[in-house]
C-alpha cells in the first residue's frame, strides 16, 4: 500500500521579486566601489585584497617551495648535529642564511607584478584602429601588424596586440598563458607561478643564484657527513642507516644541481649581454640574420653596466594600479574572448598563433 503524503502548497507570489526590490538590490550592488583587481583582465590571481599576484597556473610553486623547505628541512636535523661536533658551528649558521635568502627571493619574485601593461580603453582601441584613407573618408580598415621605431640608431618594430588593443613596447611580449602584455618579457616560469619581467627579473635572477649555492653547499656537506660518519663506523651502510635523510638530500640535490647551475650560468650570460630569455630564443639580436637586425640596441658595450643596468637600478612602479577603485559610473569591462573557456579543437587567432606557440615555449625554460 503506498502512503498517504501530505504536500504544502507553496504560493507563486512567495517566490517572486518585485522589480523595485531587484532595482534596490541592484542599486546597492552598483554603489559599492570596486577595486580594479576584481575586474582585471588577465589570467591572474589575486590574494590579501590585491597586494598578491599570481598567475592563474601556480601550482607547481607550492612544490618549489617545498622541495625546498624539505632539503634543507633535513638537512639541519640530520647533518647539522654530525658536522657541528666534528667541524664547525658555522655550518647551519651560513645554510640558514642561504635558507632565507632562496625562500624570501622566491615568494618576492612569485607575488610581484612582473611589469604588465593596462589595456587600451575602448576610446583608446578605437583611436588607434580607425583609420583614414587618402580620400578623406573615415573607414575602417585594419591596423598595421607592426610599426617602426629607431632605438640607437637601428630599427626595432613594435607589434601589434589584437587582445590588448595597443603596439607594445620595445621588449615587450604578450604572455599566452597569463593573458598579459608584460614589459621586458623574459619567460613564464611555472617553478615561481608567475610572468618573469622588468619589475621582478632582479629577484629571479637573485632566486636561482643563491638557490645554486644552497645546494651546492648541502650537497657537498652531505657527502662530508656520509664520509667522516662511514669513516667513525668503518662501513659506508651503517652511516646510511644511521641518518637515513642524507640520501633523500643526495638524491634531490643530484638530480637538480645541474639544471640549477645550467640555468644560473645561463641568465648571468643574459644580464652580461643585456638580453632576455625571449630575445636569445627567438635570436631578436643574433648576428645570422639581416645586417641591420645583427646587434642588440639596447647594450651598453659594458658587462659591468649592463649587469648594473638590469640588476640595481631603481624599481618601476606598477602600471596597473590593481588596488585603485573603479568609479562609480564606469561600466565594469566585458571579459574577452581569451578569458572564456573555449573548446579545444576551436582555433585562434592567425595573428597570435605562430606567437602564441613561442611563448608557451618560454614556459619551458626555467
Amino acid at each position: 500500500m503506498m502512503k498517504n503524503c501530505e504536500y504544502q502548497q507553496i504560493d507563486p507570489r512567495a517566490l517572486s521579486v518585485s522589480p523595485s526590490s531587484a532595482q534596490n538590490h541592484a542599486g546597492k550592488s552598483a554603489q559599492r566601489p570596486r577595486r580594479k583587481w576584481e575586474v582585471f583582465p588577465g589570467r591572474n590571481r589575486f590574494f590579501c585584497d590585491g597586494r598578491i599576484i599570481l598567475a592563474r597556473q601556480s601550482g607547481v610553486l607550492p612544490l618549489t617551495l617545498g622541495l625546498i623547505v624539505v632539503t634543507c628541512g633535513l638537512f639541519f636535523a640530520f647533518d647539522c648535529p654530525f658536522l657541528v661536533e666534528h667541524l664547525t658551528v658555522f655550518i647551519p649558521v651560513i645554510g640558514g642564511v642561504l635558507f632565507v635568502f632562496v625562500v624570501i627571493s622566491l615568494l618576492r619574485t612569485s607575488f610581484t607584478d612582473p611589469g604588465i601593461l593596462p589595456r587600451a580603453t575602448p576610446d583608446e582601441a578605437a583611436d588607434i584602429e580607425k583609420q583614414i584613407d587618402t580620400s578623406g573618408s573615415s573607414t575602417y580598415r585594419p591596423p598595421p601588424r607592426t610599426k617602426e621605431i629607431l632605438i640607437n640608431q637601428q630599427v626595432v618594430k613594435l607589434k601589434y596586440c589584437f587582445t590588448c588593443k595597443t603596439f607594445r613596447p620595445p621588449r615587450t611580449s604578450h604572455c599566452s598563458l597569463c593573458d598579459n602584455c608584460v614589459e621586458r618579457f623574459d619567460h613564464h616560469c611555472p617553478w615561481v607561478g608567475n610572468c618573469v619581467g622588468k619589475r621582478n627579473y632582479r629577484f629571479f635572477y637573485s632566486f636561482i643564484i643563491s638557490l645554486s649555492f644552497l645546494t651546492s653547499f648541502i650537497f657537498g656537506c652531505v657527502i662530508t657527513h656520509i664520509t667522516l660518519r662511514s669513516q667513525a663506523s668503518k662501513s659506508l651502510v651503517q652511516a646510511i642507516q644511521e641518518s637515513p635523510g642524507s640520501v633523500v638530500e643526495l638524491v634531490i640535490c643530484f638530480f637538480s644541481i645541474w639544471s640549477i647551475l645550467g640555468l644560473s650560468g645561463f641568465h648571468t650570460y643574459l644580464v652580461a649581454s643585456n638580453l632576455t630569455t625571449n630575445e636569445d630564443i627567438k635570436g631578436s639580436w643574433s648576428s645570422k640574420r639581416a645586417a641591420e637586425e645583427s646587434g642588440n640596441p639596447y647594450s651598453y658595450n659594458s658587462i659591468i653596466t649592463n649587469c648594473c643596468a638590469t640588476l640595481c637600478g631603481p624599481m618601476p612602479p606598477s602600471l596597473i594600479d590593481r588596488r585603485g577603485l573603479l568609479p562609480l559610473d564606469e561600466p565594469i569591462p566585458a571579459p574577452s574572448a581569451s578569458e572564456m573557456e573555449l573548446p579545444p579543437f576551436v582555433a585562434k587567432n592567425d595573428a597570435h598563433m605562430e606567437e602564441n606557440c613561442q611563448d608557451f615555449a618560454l614556459s619551458c625554460t626555467a
